[in-house]
């Protein structure tokens, strides 16, 4: 395993290997981190930031998924994007089954920060009825779940979206997408506070 790269807003090796704010390229970007309320599955708080970080270069093909969606009346809510390690450990320790939540790894795509965890949402920020909700460990979370019509076509909006800005939805869950490009980054550790916004 790679050194684990430590990447601060000062430090960035590449335009690419730093990370981003994901609502500092595009504000429209709705922010819900799940895991920094109780409001999930495991009914505690994971972590304690309140902002979606990834890679710069994740977070620009987000963007892309982004404007791609607006143009067709809809925007982006991210439930969750760099997930610390630390953070990963809590989840497993909860639900030890890693068909649903896999095991601690600096090389996971989570903890390297090139996935997200997001839904659809109407303009003024109303989410867009899905198969399931989010951490749904079930089948209806899966995408060869038998969704209803107009499941089937909120789905595909998301889905053509996020394909076409260049990221891969994980089979399991409906709302995962990571990076095409997320073998390129290695392992790397940042602190979501210090990319917030002024």
């Amino acid at each position: 395993m790679g050194a684990l790269l430590m990447v601060t807003p000062n430090s960035i090796e590449t335009p690419n290997d730093g990370f981003l704010n994901v609502q500092a390229l595009d504000p429209s970007i709705i922010v819900d981190l799940k895991y920094a309320t109780p409001n999930n599955f495991t009914g505690s708080r994971i972590y304690d930031f309140n902002t979606a970080i990834a890679r710069a270069g994740t977070v620009r093909k987000l963007t892309q998924a982004s404007h791609l969606l607006k143009q067709q009346g809809f925007r982006l809510k991210i439930w969750d994007a760099y997930r610390p390690v630390s953070a990963q450990q809590k989840l497993f320790d909860v639900t030890p089954d890693p068909t649903w939540v896999a095991q601690p790894d600096p090389n996971f795509s989570h903890q390297k920060g090139v996935t997200f965890d997001l839904t659809l949402c109407e303009l003024d920020g109303t989410e867009i009825p899905m198969q399931s909700g989010f951490d749904d460990f079930s089948e209806k979370a899966t995408r060869h779940y038998r969704r209803k019509p107009y499941q089937e076509h909120n789905y595909r909006l998301l889905d053509t979206a996020m394909r076409q800005a260049g990221f891969v939805g994980y089979e399991n869950e409906w709302w995962d997408y990571r990076d095409t490009d997320m073998d390129t980054y290695g392992p790397a550790q940042a602190d979501p506070d210090d990319y917030q916004l002024s």
